[in-house]
């Protein structure tokens, strides 16, 4: 099995708190692996370790390489980045916020290139943000921006993908089509890696991280009948996974 991302003894500390306890990974390639677990489990946090935003013990390798040898270009040309809740400039046209994820691709000072102008186009119409790329990010609404900021972690056309709550703002229409996007990522080979809360949204990914309490308790294939056991579990098993029309649905446990 080919890795895109794995983790060592991965402890991080946050207001001299421990947040994550020792995490051991391996993240197959071109796989989408999706993590879950209650509030405070550590999610947010693990993600942003494996995209080196914070520091932290034990070790994070992409490709079998120490993320920390990897300079700020390397990285940004190998990891692609989308945050929770994450700030952008609202004074900005659509299609520069876009074209900021061309940066890594570009010389310095360079301008933009026809390639550039052509992905930074696709991503906009991936994620039918098109017709505003001529309007300012501060006169979208919140799912509006949250998909101008998807295109621009998908104009980067990194390798790998990390997503921290991507689905925040959208409503369901633009979930599924969200969905979609994602197996086009895969179909291409890219390595997709997402923090949701949408348990019924995860349970399509290929793989699935469960955490609790700053540790992974289980990593298993999302089919697998011990994922769903695990999942159930750490939501005190207040939820059901069950099989429906071909698909996982998840629903509430009434007693």
């Amino acid at each position: 099995m080919k890795l895109a991302l794995q983790t060592r003894q991965l402890q991080v500390q946050l207001g001299g708190r421990p947040v994550l306890k020792g995490i051991d990974l391996q993240i197959a390639a071109g796989r989408w692996t999706c993590v879950v677990g209650p509030n405070g489990a550590g999610k947010s946090t693990l993600l942003q370790a494996l995209a080196g935003l914070l520091p932290h013990a034990g070790q994070v390798l992409w490709q079998g390489r120490a993320l920390e040898t990897l300079s700020g270009r390397e990285r940004a040309l190998q990891l692609s980045w989308l945050g929770q809740g994450e700030a952008s400039t609202l004074d900005l046209r659509v299609w520069d916020v876009a074209m900021l994820g061309r940066l890594p691709h570009q010389t310095w000072l360079g301008a933009p290139t026809a390639q550039d102008a052509q992905m930074v186009e696709a991503a906009l119409k991936a994620t039918q943000a098109w017709d505003w790329r001529e309007r300012m990010l501060g006169e979208l609404s919140g799912g509006e921006r949250q998909r101008v900021l998807l295109a621009r972690a998908m104009a980067g056309n990194a390798a790998t993908m990390l997503m921290d709550e991507p689905l925040a703002n959208l409503d369901p229409p633009h979930q599924v089509d969200w969905l979609e996007q994602v197996h086009c990522l895969l179909a291409q080979g890219t390595t997709v890696v997402s923090v949701l809360h949408e348990i019924g949204m995860a349970l399509h990914a290929d793989d699935i991280i469960v955490m609790a309490q700053g540790q992974v308790v289980h990593h298993g294939a999302c089919a697998d009948t011990a994922t769903h056991a695990a999942i159930e579990a750490v939501f005190d098993r207040r939820i059901r996974i069950h099989a429906m029309e071909g698909q996982w649905v998840v629903l509430p446990c009434t007693a």
